[in-house]
Parts: structure tokens; C-alpha cells; sequence
């Protein structure tokens, strides 16, 4: 309708008699509607073209007798508007002529009164309104079907496909063209995508569920080609206005990327991000369920706790890619030794536990375990560096050390830290006994991370005299800690305690910063400077701010670089030759003096000794201890001197506490001794009176 414009309906007569007539007839047709009289058809054209027609009277009885023609040039020109013809007896042929060519209806004139004619047009109006509608209704329909991402399919009272939209072919795979008339099963066949069977096609369902519509279902179209998507859909039958069933429609939609993005997530959520291992939720679920399985069943099952020994130092000193490398390839190896039926998993970290879900003996557990260390000891090649590594296990068995998952797991993990104080790279079984071990480790772990804070920690110092002289030839720095309860604790309980824990960094940098300023202390005491010698751990060495805190110490206390002397282990050195190569040709620029600690239990390569700027070797007691008693002891002890004699190093015999091993050292050229048979290892006030009494010529043993 065009603004201003009111609707109306328009007579076309050229009778002014029959005008007069029709218009006093029409005056009942609506109050929304205004009869308006044209005499000519261009007329009537005109005001068609000016809009707001509603409908058309067209008088037949024509005075050109071209009442056809002139029906013909109104319907070509406004074929949306509907047309009743008003006709006269003589023409009434021709008015249903009219009908068959669009007319909506014809009146004969005689029979032409107000009610009538009001009702014909109303009727008429009517009717053009909803055709209007339902054609509407029908177009947005076709394009909703063709503009929407789901497949939607309709089917016919006998199941057969009456029409599928482009996202159903695209879906399908089928055609519409082949697809219609088809039965829906042919095109539309889905399966349960965990069973794999059969479901039943969504026109029964629909027919079940009495026409509401079905809730979603995971499941798998199979396509015409055989491939495979997963979708969700759902499915509502349609009747006519009678209510008899008439078909179905069924609307659909891929869920691959969904579902797949829904597994990931799950998978992500119940697996370890670096090795894909089971993480420790899914891993206490399958505890959990082979619990339920072994007490059905009475059958047993064990829980490994594994832990890689010394893999922090790897992580330090060759850093944490070559690190992760490292876990990836010793889950690999897990996987691949125990069998399908058990679950390997990653805790974090270096920690691995191994569900052997079903055993009959605690044989089955020892013969898992022990091809778990033979397996992850195998040298590694990664990055062009070879890496060994060995590994401790805890075993705790179902039903006699726990009945739940957290149990098994914690007293699996009790029995790993008895395999690592027993030696390592070995495994153990929970035993009652372990619990207090494990306590009182943690006990002390707990007060040395506050020693350093409450001044329990000192240090002793043990010279180191020249075989030939006796002279004083310098001192180590010894590591001792006075527990405010405990009392006096070994080094060799709490030292591996600070390895293990990351302690003996910050425990290292304040041993050395203490014995420099002890050396310090002696020559402002008018001593002598001595060597001063300090023990660094693999952690310590490859520490970023190591080189930096060796500087540190040197200047805030002024010691000569050559007084300092920083004693390795070949353990150490050979983690990562290469960079050890690097670090210490650095600490040479800064002036200290190196040397191999226990020289001759670890592993040293002759070539790398050569590449090594050392300064010194030093031979482990154990060594010492059996050269009087055992002749292939003596034999290595003099080729490890004669080693460090070629290679232009001073050697330095340590645990040395009888005379005949001091002879035999002397025989054999070795340049220092320290131990016992010298001087016990003593506070700074009694080497201070220890070292003025050495310079007399003469060693208080």
C-alpha cells in the first residue's frame, strides 16, 4: 500500500445506469474500503499503477464488445489483484471464459444486491490475504531450507524421502535428485557410535514419542561413500488438519569438530601434557576399578612407585628441554616393558607410578621391577648427548598395605625413598617399618630449610700437607651442622638430604662466602695465606649465578683467587662433559685452582682429564684404606698417581691415617696426603694454632 493512499476497490463499467447500481450495492462491502469508478481501461490501468487497489469490478458489458480483451490487458497488467467479473446473461460465457483465464468470480447482474456482492468481495479480499500468506510462509520456508547449516529431510507416510535441503546432501552424500522417493534408510543410515549397531530410524522413533520431538543422540552417519561423521539429531512426525500421519522431518548436524574437541578436552584433563600418560586422577579411577575387580575376584594387585635418581641435576645442568626429552623417552620404555593390561602413569616432575592391576605373586612385581630398571638404565643418545640414568622403585601390594588408591600410592611412594637410601637404582616393598624412616627424613629436611636462618651450620677445616716435607699446603672447608635438638648430624645424613632437595645451592654459595672470609680472618690474623678448598655440588656448578657468586665471595673478602680452591666429583664433570669443558675454563679465568674429587669411583674419560684445566687429583680413601693389605688396591693407587703426575697435577691421598700408608705414598710420588693420621678436621681457632705449629717444621698427628 502506498502512503496517503487509502485502499479501496476499483468498478470498471462504462454504464453509468449499472455504475449507479453497483456502487449503491457495494456501499455495505467495508468501511475500509472506497468504491471508485473508471469508465476506460487506460483509466482503471493508471489508477492500478497508483496502488491501493484491493480488488477489481470489471463490467463486461462493453459497448466495443471487448469485454475479453479488455479482462486480458487488466489481468497482464495487475495479475495480483483479484477480479470479479460482472456480467449480464447474454454475457455470461464469456465471464466463465474469464475464470479460467484468473478471474476470481463472476455475478450476474440480475442477481447483483448489497449482501451478495459485500460478501463475494470480502470473500474474495479474503482469500487473495491468505494465499498472499501461505505464499510467504512457503517461500521463507524454501529459503529458511536452503540458508540453514542443518540437514534437514522430510519423508512421506511410507518412510521414503520426499525432500532434502543442500546441507543434507552435503551431509549424506546423496543427491536430491537420487535421493527422493528412496526409502530414508538408504540415505539416511546411522549407527551407534559405540556399539556400532544399527539404530532405529527417526521416523519410528518420532512415531514412539507421538510426534514430540526427540532429544538429541550422539551418534554416526554413515555416508553414501562409506565414511563416517558424527552428528546429533532429532526427528517429529507431521500430520494434516485431520491429524492422520502424514511423514516425518528429521534435522541434523555434523558434531565431528565438537565431539573431537570434547575428547581432547577429556583426554587433556586426565592425561600428562608432556609424556600423554595417565595423570594422577585417571590413575587413582583405574586403582580404583582394579580394587573393585581384585576383591570380586580375590586376586591381588601392586602399585610401583618410581622416581629417576639424581634427574635434578640433569634438569640443572643440561636444562629442561633436554630434561622433558629425557621423561619422554623413559615413559616410552615404561609403556613398552609392562603389559597392556597395566597403566603407566606420570605424577609430575621425574615421578612415575605403574598399576599392575592383576598378580598372583609378589614374584609377578619383582620380575616387573626389575625389568623397569633394566630398561630405564639403558644409556639414552638426546641431542647429540649421551645420558645415563638409573632408576628406585617402591612396591606396595592390594589388599595388605592399603585398600584405597591413596594408600597404595603413598606407601609405594615410602618404599622408592628406602630403595634410594639403600643405594639406588633398585626397588623395595613397603614394610611397616619405613613410615618412620620417611618421618624422620622429613623432619629433617624441614629443620635444615631453616639451619642456615638459625647459625646451626659451621664449618671445620682438615689440612693438607706435603708428603715430603710435612708442610701445610693448604685446608678444606668441611660442612658440619648442630641440630638445636638433635645435636651434632652426619654430613652423610644430611648432605644427600640438600642434594636431593635443591638445599645445597644456597647451602653451597654461604659455605664459600665462610671459608673465604675464614681465610681472610686468618691473614688479617697474620697467617699466612692458605688454600682453602671447597666442595661444590653438581647443582652448585651449573647454577646460572655460580661464576657470579665465586666472584662475590673473592672480592667482598679480598682472598687471592689462586688461595681458592674448588673440588669437583668426576660425577659431576662428566654429567655434561662439554659444558663442564666451558664452566671451567671460566672459573681458570677467574684464577681459582679445580681439582677431581674422589678421584678413581667415578668415571672419567683420560681424554676429558686432559681437556680439563685441573689443577689437582684427588684419590678416594677407599683407595687409602686397602693399599696396605691389598696388592690390586696398591696397583691402582700408584697408577692413579702416576695419572696426575703426567698430566702435571698435584695428587692429594685423602683418608690417609697410618704410617705405612704415608711411606708407601711417599714411594710412590704422591704430593699430598689428608686424614686422620695428620689432623682430625678442627675449628678455625685450632687450625690457626695447628697452622703456627706446622711452620715450626713439625705435624702434631
Amino acid at each position: 500500500m502506498r502512503v496517503g493512499i487509502k485502499e479501496c476497490v476499483l468498478l470498471i463499467s462504462s454504464d453509468c445506469a449499472d455504475t449507479t447500481w453497483v456502487c449503491e450495492a457495494s456501499a455495505n462491502i467495508s468501511d475500509a474500503y472506497d468504491v471508485e469508478y473508471v469508465n476506460k481501461l487506460p483509466a482503471a490501468l493508471e489508477r492500478i499503477d497508483k496502488g491501493g487497489v484491493s480488488a477489481v469490478l470489471l463490467d463486461l458489458d462493453r459497448p466495443d464488445r471487448q469485454g475479453i480483451a479488455a479482462f486480458e490487458k487488466l489481468i497482464s497488467a495487475a495479475p495480483d489483484i483479484p477480479i470479479l467479473i460482472l456480467s449480464g446473461v447474454e454475457t455470461e460465457a464469456i465471464a466463465r471464459q474469464t475464470l479460467e483465464r484468473g478471474a476470481q468470480d463472476y455475478i450476474l447482474k440480475t442477481d447483483l444486491h448489497g449482501f451478495r456482492l459485500s460478501r463475494t468481495v470480502g470473500a474474495m479480499i479474503e482469500r487473495k490475504a491468505i494465499d498472499e500468506a501461505a505464499f510467504l510462509l512457503q517461500q521463507r520456508a524454501e529459503v529458511t531450507l536452503l540458508c540453514t547449516g542443518d540437514a534437514v529431510l522430510m519423508t512421506d507416510v511410507c518412510n521414503r524421502i520426499t525432500e532434502m535441503n543442500p546441507a543434507a546432501e552435503k551431509l549424506t552424500g546423496w543427491t536430491h535428485q537420487k535421493a527422493v522417493g528412496r526409502p530414508l534408510g538408504d540415505v539416511f543410515q546411522i549407527i551407534d557410535g559405540i556399539t556400532r549397531q544399527p539404530v532405529q530410524d527417526p521416523m519410528a522413533a518420532a512415531l514412539r514419542t507421538e510426534g514430540a520431538l526427540l532429544p538429541p543422540a550422539h551418534r554416526v552417519l554413515v555416508q553414501q561413500d562409506g565414511s563416517e561423521v558424527a552428528i546429533e539429531d532429532s526427528a517429529a512426525h507431521t500430520r494434516d488438519r485431520h491429524g492422520n500421519l502424514t511423514g516425518a522431518v528429521i534435522v541434523c548436524h555434523d558434531v565431528s569438530a565438537a565431539r573431537a574437541k570434547t575428547l581432547e578436552l577429556s583426554h587433556r584433563a586426565q592425561h600428562d601434557f608432556l609424556t600423554d600418560l595417565p595423570n594422577r586422577v585417571l590413575l587413582s579411577d583405574r586403582i580404583t576399578q582394579a580394587i573393585s575387580f581384585a576383591e570380586r575376584y580375590s586376586k591381588q594387585l601392586a602399585v610401583m612407585f618410581l622416581d629417576l635418581d639424581y634427574f635434578k641435576k640433569i634438569n640443572d645442568t643440561l636444562g629442561h628441554a633436554i630434561g622433558d626429552k629425557l621423561l619422554q623417552s623413559v615413559a616410552s620404555r615404561l609403556v613398552a616393558v609392562v603389559r597392556k593390561s597395566d597403566t603407566v602413569s606420570r605424577l609430575g616432575g621425574d615421578e612415575f607410578v605403574v598399576l599392575l592391576s592383576q598378580v598372583e605373586h609378589s614374584e609377578d612385581a619383582v620380575f616387573i621391577a626389575r625389568k623397569i630398571l633394566k630398561s630405564v638404565a639403558a644409556p639414552y643418545f638426546i641431542d647429540q648427548k649421551h645420558l645415563d640414568i638409573s632408576a628406585s622403585i617402591g612396591v606396595s601390594t592390594y589388599p595388605g598395605d592399603g585398600q584405597d588408591a591413596g594408600t597404595l600410592i603413598q606407601k609405594a611412594d615410602t618404599a622408592m625413598y628406602d630403595a634410594k637410601r639403600l643405594g639406588r637404582n633398585s626397588y623395595q616393598f613397603f614394610k611397616a617399618e619405613m613410615q618412620a624412616r620417611v618421618l624422620e627424613r622429613q623432619n629433617l629436611e624441614s629443620s635444615l630449610r631453616h639451619a642456615l636462618d638459625r647459625d646451626e651450620l659451621t664449618l671445620e677445616y682438615q689440612p693438607k700437607v706435603d708428603l715430603r716435607t710435612r708442610q701445610i699446603t693448604g685446608v678444606e672447608a668441611l660442612l658440619r651442622w648442630k641440630h638445636a635438638e638433635r645435636g651434632q648430624v652426619p654430613p652423610s645424613e644430611f648432605i644427600p638430604i640438600a642434594e636431593e632437595s635443591g638445599l645445597i645451592v644456597p647451602i653451597g654459595q654461604w659455605v664459600l662466602l665462610e671459608a673465604c672470609r675464614q681465610a681472610r680472618a686468618w691473614m688479617d690474623a697474620g697467617l699466612p695465606p692458605v688454600r682453602i678448598a671447597v666442595n661444590v655440588s653438581a647443582l652448585q656448578f651449573m647454577a646460572k649465578d655460580f661464576l657470579s657468586g665465586v666472584r662475590a665471595a673473592l672480592i667482598s673478602t679480598g682472598v687471592d683467587p689462586e688461595n681458592l680452591e674448588l673440588e669437583l666429583t668426576e660425577t659431576v664433570l662428566m654429567q655434561d662433559a662439554e659444558s663442564a669443558v666451558d664452566r671451567l675454563h671460566a672459573l681458570k679465568a677467574i684464577g681459582v685452582q679445580l681439582a677431581v674429587d674422589d678421584f678413581g669411583i667415578g668415571y672419567s674419560s683420560f681424554s676429558y682429564l686432559r681437556r680439563f684445566p685441573l689443577d689437582a687429583l684427588k684419590i678416594d680413601r677407599s683407595f687409602i684404606r686397602d693399599i696396605s693389605g691389598d696388592t690390586g688396591a696398591a696397583t691402582i693407587v700408584s697408577a692413579m698417581v702416576n695419572i696426575g703426575n703426567s698430566l702435571h697435577h698435584r695428587v692429594v691421598a685423602e683418608g690417609v691415617e697410618t704410617p705405612e700408608q704415608v711411606d708407601f705414598l711417599q714411594k710412590q710420588r704422591c704430593s699430598e696426603g689428608q686424614g686422620y693420621f695428620f689432623c682430625h678436621p678442627i675449628i678455625a681457632e685450632k687450625f690457626a694454632e695447628f697452622m703456627k705449629f706446622g711452620l715450626r717444621g713439625s705435624v702434631v698427628h
